[in-house]
């Protein structure tokens, strides 16, 4: 057997974050309309010199060794430890998290840290999509959590991949960052089709946007055309040290929006803002099939989150049509009784406890960037054949209705890890 040859920096890390070596690093946002600063990002360096002094060596350590949700929380220390020992008393601090570290509870020192900068200024907590995608339940619940605590949330690289789009509702952030490639490329149909969904987020909600990478006055015109009001780029800065004396012109003003509440019943949810009409199940499956139709034509890509009682009645007959589903979609979801971990390629099971409301709830929801529908039936305990079992049942294209209904089926669904 030949012997793997370790990494020329295995065991560096380790010595790094033994020694609180991570070093911060901040780089300004602005105002577009007049360059004014108007926060920070904050970024990580390791040991100047060092051979993990770059982030991109740094995590790639991390990875190897298993030392990722480490390095991130020494990352997050570092960047908040930086901000307090500054002269700024009215700071906007964006930090960047990991998706596997969002799905954990910090450290108690870390929440420490960030209630004081918080309590100075403004906390944005800077999360990809893909966080989401890979651990729904856990990172919905740690980003209420966090909004609590008084963070702000940013969507980082919006853009990258049409399918982050749909994510947005879920997290319903303050701000949405614009993927580099929206700014420096040539405006074509797809990045058309993105800053439309992007905008109509954004009109929906109050949040800013921000577009990232502008290095030259043709890239911020273009950022201005795209709807953006905040930029971030080598024109405006570097990751630096925060300047002396403040340097910011003014926080960011966010508008005030209540949390949406999590409703345990999605049932409950309809019935208590629609009427529901008695059915029974043949067209209860024709309906749930007309939703999924509709969720396949979606462009960009919608979630669509679903909940079939029993894992028995998740037929081949459905694991073909989300099967397809699941090419197209960033996230389809399918929860039941003693549901497996993949019930079909690609898509996401859940199985629910034998005294969850939705053992006796039929659901399906379809959330895109346009288009947003839910159908909720509860189960009237009729005996006889499947066909003919009769079900009060609810269908809404009431786009918050909807959103809620699929934000109460993601928080049944758990990582297999976890």
């Amino acid at each position: 057997m030949v012997a793997t040859k370790a990494p020329a920096h295995h065991g560096a890390l380790g010595a790094i974050l033994d020694a609180s070596a991570i070093t911060p690093r901040y780089q300004p946002i602005v105002r577009l309309v007049d360059g004014a600063t108007v926060g920070y990002e904050a970024l990580s360096r390791g040991p100047a010199g060092h051979l993990l002094e770059s982030p991109v060596a740094l995590f790639a350590a991390a990875r190897d060794e298993e030392e990722a949700t480490r390095l991130d929380w020494a990352c997050q220390r570092a960047a908040l430890q930086g901000a307090l020992a500054s002269e700024h008393k009215d700071l906007t601090l964006f930090v960047n998290v990991e998706p596997l570290t969002l799905a954990r509870e910090r450290p108690h020192d870390l929440d420490a840290l960030a209630a004081e900068v918080a309590r100075r200024g403004q906390l944005v907590l800077e999360i990809t999509e893909r966080a989401l995608t890979d651990r729904p339940a856990e990172v919905l619940a740690n980003v209420r959590r966090a909004k609590r605590q008084g963070w702000r949330i940013a969507v980082d690289d919006v853009g990258a991949d049409e399918r982050s789009l749909a994510l947005l509702p879920f997290l319903d952030p303050d701000v949405i960052k614009l993927d580099l490639r929206l700014v420096q490329a040539r405006p074509d149909r797809e990045i058309a089709a993105t800053m439309t969904a992007v905008l109509a987020a954004a009109e929906r909600t109050g949040a800013a946007v921000l577009a990232e990478g502008i290095e030259t006055e043709a890239q911020r015109a273009t950022a201005l055309g795209l709807g953006a009001t905040l930029g971030q780029g080598y024109r405006y800065g570097r990751p630096g040290p925060l300047p002396p004396g403040g340097g910011q012109a003014a926080p960011i003003r966010f508008p005030r929006r209540a949390e949406a509440k999590l409703v345990h019943s999605p049932f409950g949810l309809l019935a208590a803002a629609r009427i529901a009409q008695t059915s029974t199940k043949s067209l209860l499956v024709a309906m749930s099939k007309h939703l999924e139709e509709q969720a396949s034509r979606l462009s960009p890509p919608g979630v669509v989150v679903s909940c079939f009682q029993l894992a028995e009645q998740f037929s081949s007959d459905t694991v073909r049509r989300y099967r397809r589903l699941a090419t197209a979609s960033p996230l389809v979801v399918a929860l039941g009784r003693e549901m497996t971990d993949e019930p079909a390629p690609g898509v996401r099971g859940g199985d629910i406890a034998p005294d969850d409301p939705l053992v006796e709830q039929w659901a399906v929801a379809v959330v895109g960037p346009h288009y947003a529908a839910a159908l909720v039936a509860h189960d009237l305990g009729d005996r006889g054949p499947a066909s003919g079992r009769r079900f009060d049942a609810i269908v809404t294209h009431d786009r918050e209705l909807a959103l809620g209904v699929a934000r109460s089926l993601l928080s049944r669904l758990r990582s297999p890890a976890g």
